[in-house]
């Protein structure tokens, strides 16, 4: 209880509402922008962020966070055309129900699954936290390295034929991270002589140029469309009623968010598959699934966001951001010397708890926002792409030159944002490098530290969590490698009766030829007999 009203008393103040406002009311106007999404927004507010407090700056970002995806469902329904790339199973039953004339019930529903799957997920997270807070104390060097090197390889398995090119990217983020001093000697590392590299590659330059300046570059060489959208008429309360009918698939759905949030590299897409899933295999009526189930609709939005409250576990718990969003928070700490990990549970928790009441708050506000500004936020979704591409230009040109005042930094962010162009047109992910830059950091100074201790390898792994760690990134490597084994033997497979099939199509044209030619040549040796003169008998040789 004293934890409690602690976290209470650091959330009464007027700057600390104020953030929650903006972040909550902010987020919904971003996720309803198709093109814009969350990343775009954080990493554009993140420089603005590092002069507040703590609690306010990451009450602003967590705002945006948890409420975009409440937003996007807004075009995900009524438009087919998801506000955030977390929406885009919203379409698959919103769009349906819009176009048979139930607009105002599919978003009523969808903000009815959003704001249980929230409150769903902080309850847990607040009963949880003791039991956080005795398990994080046992985390060392060597059991965060080893958290570290599990959430990387998890990011990485967690992109389904894309594996490789995951890890690479990984890999390079974790070589941008080496560049500049070394945390512990303070040496030089691959600067090549070059004073402007020995400060480093600054992550929130990597950020805004990976994540708001390609998608500047998106916008402004696409066409704007035309958007016809109609206003919604009557209340939007409807869907509280209706959600209560579905008590099974609202809490399966929230549960699978919950446990898929707090696995760093996973998130909303395999929460939402699964309890998307789920509800097809156990509903009474799995054929409307696609053509505007509520149930399907239930599971997309309550999934979805059960997850923004339960990644905060393992960045607050161990230090370890589990997707790009997370990682950029996680600089907000360290700017402000608020190290995430087993100290700030044993030494600070009323600010853990203050953090989770904040995100309880950003999903009332937010619900009652929506149900009485739906109409006038409809009219957001048709701002024109290359104006929001020239917004976000200026805004993200802006926070990257107010971080250090250098116009190196720039031009820095304009490189990065072309290749994260190019990455978005090749439709690879940019996730790898920013996780690979944070977890590559963390992975180095705890595994220099972890390493003063360790005489022989297996001393490494000679404690209980550090040997269960080890043991899921075996487990880990193992169901991947077989996966990729079974996708190529199944891909051999379907080449070998394709070519068998096509031998066989050929073999059957080939005698298809060779008896149309015989006939054909019956027929003319019968034309050929019938108008040539018969003979009466055996000719005379002359």
């Amino acid at each position: 209880m004293d934890t409690l009203l602690a976290a209470f008393s650091i959330l009464d103040r007027w700057d600390v509402f104020l953030a929650l406002l903006v972040g909550s009311i902010g987020g919904v106007l971003i996720g309803a922008i198709p093109g814009v999404g969350p990343a775009v927004a954080i990493a554009i507010l993140l420089p603005a962020t590092f002069s507040m407090d703590p609690i306010v700056g990451l009450t602003v970002l967590l705002g945006i966070y948890g409420s975009s995806m409440y937003g996007g469902s807004i075009p995900a329904i009524l438009i087919n055309t998801p506000g955030t790339a977390v929406n885009a199973l919203t379409t698959y039953d919103g769009f349906p129900m819009t176009t048979r004339g139930e607009a105002r019930r599919a978003l009523s529903l969808a903000y009815s699954s959003s704001f249980f799957g929230g409150i769903f997920s902080v309850i847990c997270l607040v009963l949880f936290a003791p039991v956080l807070a005795k398990v994080a104390p046992m985390f060392g060097s060597r059991e965060i390295f080893l958290a570290a090197l599990l959430g990387i390889i998890l990011v990485v398995v967690a992109h389904r034929g894309q594996s490789l090119i995951a890890a690479a990217l990984a890999c390079f983020g974790i070589l941008l991270n080496t560049v500049g001093l070394e945390p512990v000697k303070y040496s030089k590392r691959y600067t090549f002589e070059q004073s402007w590299l020995s400060s480093g590659v600054d992550l929130i330059v990597v950020v805004l140029g990976l994540f708001a300046l390609s998608q500047a570059f998106y916008l402004l060489q696409g066409e704007d469309e035309k958007i016809r959208t109609t206003k919604l008429r009557g209340g939007l309360f409807q869907g509280l009623r209706e959600l209560g009918r579905h008590p099974r698939v609202a809490g399966v759905s929230a549960s699978f968010g919950v446990v898929m949030g707090m696995i760093p590299g996973v998130g909303e897409f395999t929460a939402q598959f699964l309890s998307y899933t789920y509800a097809r295999r156990t509903s009474k009526r799995p054929e409307d699934f696609g053509n505007g189930s509520s149930e399907g609709l239930i599971a997309a939005e309550t999934a979805n966001n059960a997850v923004p409250a339960a990644a905060m576990v393992p960045l607050l718990a161990l230090g370890i951001p589990g997707e790009a969003l997370t990682a950029m928070m996680l600089s907000v700490f360290y700017v402000h010397n608020v190290v995430p990990g087993p100290q700030l549970f044993q030494n600070d928790m009323p600010f853990v708890v203050a953090l989770y009441l904040a995100l309880l708050i950003l999903n009332v506000l937010v619900l009652i926002f929506l149900l009485f500004a739906t109409n006038g936020l409809i009219k957001v979704v048709k701002i024109p792409n290359r104006f929001l591409g020239v917004g976000i230009l200026t805004l993200s040109f802006v926070g990257v030159y107010s971080l250090r005042n250098s116009f190196t930094d720039c031009l820095i962010a304009a490189c990065f944002g072309i290749f994260g162009f190019v990455l978005k047109r090749l439709s690879l992910p940019a996730v790898p490098i920013v996780l690979g830059m944070v977890l590559g950091g963390i992975m180095e100074v705890k595994l220099r530290a972890g390493m003063a201790r360790v005489k022989q390898p297996w001393d490494f792994i000679d404690r209980p969590i550090a040997f269960i760690l080890f043991v899921m990134i075996l487990g880990v490597l193992a169901l991947h490698i077989r996966y990729v084994l079974l996708e190529r033997r199944a891909a051999k497979e379907e080449e070998w009766s394709a070519k068998k099939t096509s031998t066989g199509f050929g073999m059957q044209m080939f005698r298809r030829r060779s008896f149309l030619s015989e006939e054909r040549g019956k027929r003319v040796r019968e034309k050929r007999s019938k108008y040539s003169p018969r003979s009466t008998g055996p000719r005379s040789r002359h």
